[in-house]
């Protein structure tokens, strides 16, 4: 266990609380910001990928969550009619979750089409910021489909050394020096998507990397890795991330943008993954 967890008396206390006050609310009732310590707290809807957006809005109601980061794999670009993003943002503001950014996958060779479908798609959901995982080479062009919409793009980076993941470390994003060259030449709409938990994977801390450029990071992925030989993902608190660490420096810089859970484990059904992901960062900036 890293230094920086909370004690597991301290959160099951918490638990215990959170439990106690959720059997008072109604999942039909629409969700409070969830906003802890002056810190936006949502989800990368990736999280809930083998849900569908209304099984995914219900989650979210029950966990109070009211902030996503919403995926393509709920509503691609090249899949998604103009009236299916409509539809699918109002389905979220009626529950009242607030869509803080666009998560696309733009692979080398992506299409005129494709891009002017995925920053009209971010538009009409109610977003100027967008997230993407894509490619060194290919940045200057979306800066230009970023000044053409007025979009916000943060770049996402991975570890190269996930068996889930076959990069190339030459063209993607892995390490802080991969992100300080993206962003050197172009424009403030070119920025970073910042996971902490593959960053911590491939052998780097993420919070002096977030105190020294926090004002360029649009995003954050928070999700907890081991040390074992995979980096395993785990339940929060029970990784070797410094999630505590990085949750109170976000509260002492005063972040802006979402800290997004993103919890890649128990697919079928993470609601009880992201709940209990949920209190340990309440916990944490407590």
């Amino acid at each position: 266990m890293s230094m920086d967890q909370i004690t597991r008396r301290q959160f099951g206390l918490s638990l215990f609380g959170a439990a106690a006050v959720a059997k008072l609310g109604s999942s039909s009732d629409k969700l409070k910001p969830s906003v802890v310590g002056g810190i936006l707290i949502g989800v990368q809807s990736y999280t809930f990928r083998k849900f569908s957006l209304d099984k995914m809005i219900e989650a979210m109601k029950t966990i109070g969550l009211s902030s996503v980061e919403l995926s393509e794999q709920h509503l691609h670009p090249m899949k998604a009619t103009e009236a299916d993003f409509k539809a699918a943002k109002k389905r979220l503001d009626m529950a009242g979750i607030r869509i803080s950014a666009y998560y696309v996958n733009l692979p080398a060779g992506v299409s005129d089409e494709h891009l002017d479908r995925a920053f009209n798609g971010a538009l009409l959901l109610g977003t100027n910021t967008m997230t993407a995982s894509t490619e060194k080479p290919l940045v200057a062009r979306l800066d230009q489909w970023c000044q053409k919409y007025k979009i916000k793009l943060g770049l996402h980076n991975h570890w190269f050394g996930s068996k889930n993941f076959r990069g190339d470390r030459s063209k993607e994003f892995e390490t802080a020096q991969d992100f300080v060259d993206a962003l050197k030449g172009g424009s403030r709409l070119i920025n970073i998507a910042f996971d902490i938990g593959h960053f911590s994977a491939a052998g780097f801390d993420p919070v002096p990397f977030i105190r020294e450029h926090h004002d360029r990071i649009v995003s954050l992925h928070i999700k907890d890795r081991d040390r074992d030989e995979e980096h395993s993902d785990r339940r929060f608190g029970q990784g070797a991330t410094p999630i505590t660490e990085t949750m109170r420096l976000l509260k002492s810089i005063k972040y802006r943008h979402a800290a997004n859970i993103e919890y890649e484990i128990e697919a079928e059904d993470p609601t009880g993954g992201v709940r209990h992901a949920f209190e340990y960062l309440k916990l944490a900036l407590g």
